[in-house]
């Protein structure tokens, strides 16, 4: 799995990498949220584990702008964090972390919780895949949609894309059907 791993300390961003290595991740290290980003934009990694507390942006700022970053694929999220309560915990949770760690963390803790990441990110991209498959009348090739009502190919296809048909015959279906009609 490919992790990037921000992280200010460079004893801990140490540490973290080589336990990470060790268990066959290939990691991007960063020192801070703001060098963090850049390698999320280069790189797309599958999982970003980062401390809270960092210099230029901090951890929370480094998921808020992942989370808003339009078309690509989900990055889960594992903030590293010496603060405790509900407060902190609520205020992670609404930035779009999915998972803590507290620091200093310990080898086999992130590695039990980089194995939730994997199974999380199966799943997801299994119902990604699921939500990709559409349901076609096999015999009227209408389809079906979200409301379990049935629609034409053009109209479902105009309803969820830019698209617009405009309507002509090839020269088979003239052959078969319009040439017969017109008596020629």
């Amino acid at each position: 799995m490919v992790i990037l791993l921000a992280e200010d300390d460079l004893v801990v961003r140490t540490t973290l990498a080589a336990i990470l290595s060790a268990q066959g991740h290939e990691v991007t290290e960063a020192e801070d949220g703001s060098q963090a980003w850049g390698a999320w934009q280069l790189s797309a990694p599958r999982v970003v584990v980062a401390d809270w507390q960092m210099p230029e942006m901090d951890g929370l700022e480094l998921c808020r702008m992942i989370r808003a970053a339009p078309g690509r694929p989900y990055t889960y999220f594992i903030l590293q964090t010496v603060r405790h309560g509900r407060e902190s915990y609520l205020e992670a949770m609404d930035a779009g972390v999915d998972d803590f760690i507290t620091k200093p963390a310990e080898a086999h803790e992130l590695i039990a919780r980089l194995r939730v990441a994997d199974r999380i990110l199966g799943l997801r991209e299994e119902l990604v895949a699921l939500e990709g498959l559409l349901s076609v009348c096999s015999y009227c090739k209408r389809m079906r949609n979200a409301d379990g009502a049935w629609s034409s190919l053009e109209r479902y296809i105009e309803q969820h894309s830019n698209a617009e048909f405009s309507h002509g015959v090839c020269p088979e279906c003239y052959e078969k059907h319009l040439k017969p009609q017109m008596g020629t």
